[in-house]
């Protein structure tokens, strides 16, 4: 499983922009067998809080297409080897159909400081730009809101869309801002989505050999473009979380702004006299 795990530099990127996105993840056999179940049942609630490997049976393409070493790697590497399942929803778009503002945040009472949920989008058929897609506006996960408060927004800076071929995942963090777009096609668009709830520390489960890498303070400081002056502000979220998932408590970087408000003087000798 560890040749699987993602490297530091993706974990990285997950922690700047919320989301990671993997091609060629699922079999065209496995994407077809997926679609007919999808078709089958468009949303479901099963066991939730259960063990994940214990939510679908071997041998059913949804079960086999989660047991893929590629697919446990990502899971393991951001929420443990042992999940929970959380939910799932296999989203219908139909053809001709157009959407309206529709970006919302799926985790407005989570407030947990350092775990986090993950949500797996999975395109089991092609999704031509045409076609819309799931969008995502990346770096917004350390901003909880309420979900109308967003809801009109439409043009941010920065924001993404699945467009992509079938066998596709995208893995993000459940706070991510995100929505549905327009399907411009006369085929049916479908996107399977299932969230994942850790059940140990997410503290380095990812492959730390390039923990080093100096290409990892410049992903953490990446700009999307929608943050303008709090752009300081996210970073400072971002190596919050760094710190935690790397297991590196002293961790900073740029003007070191986590100094600025860490420094104290006096405190320990204070609490020492106390």
């Amino acid at each position: 499983m560890s040749e699987h795990l993602i490297s530091s530099k993706e974990m990285a990127q997950f922690v700047a922009s919320g989301y990671l996105r993997f091609d060629d993840v699922v079999p065209e056999d496995l994407c077809e067998g997926c679609l007919e179940e999808i078709r089958e049942k468009h949303f479901g609630y099963l066991n939730v809080g259960a063990p994940f490997e214990e939510t679908w049976p071997t041998g059913t393409a949804l079960g086999d297409t989660f047991r893929l070493p590629k697919m446990q790697g990502i899971i393991e590497s951001l929420v443990g080897p042992d999940p929970l399942y959380d939910h799932h929803a296999a989203h219908l778009v139909p053809a001709g159909v157009m959407r309206g503002p529709d970006m919302h945040q799926d985790s407005v009472i989570d407030f947990r400081p350092n775990y986090f949920d993950i949500q797996i989008s999975f395109f089991p058929a092609d999704t031509p730009d045409e076609m819309g897609g799931t969008f995502l506006v990346p770096g917004t996960h350390h901003r909880n809101v309420r979900t109308g408060d967003i809801h009109i927004y439409q043009h941010m800076k920065g924001k993404i869309w699945a467009s992509c071929p079938a066998g596709t995942v995208y893995v993000w963090n459940t706070r991510v801002w995100h929505g549905s777009r327009s399907n411009h096609t006369d085929k049916d668009r479908y996107m399977y989505k299932l969230r994942l709830n850790p059940t140990v520390p997410q503290v380095r489960l990812f492959d730390t050999s390039d923990l080093d890498d100096p290409q990892i303070p410049s992903i953490l400081n990446a700009n999307h473009g929608w943050e303008g002056n709090d752009h300081r502000y996210e970073l400072m979220e971002r190596v919050k979380q760094w710190r935690y998932v790397s297991d590196q408590p002293g961790y900073d970087q740029g003007e070191k702004f986590m100094r600025r408000i860490e420094y104290a003087p006096g405190e320990k000798e204070e609490v020492a006299a106390g």
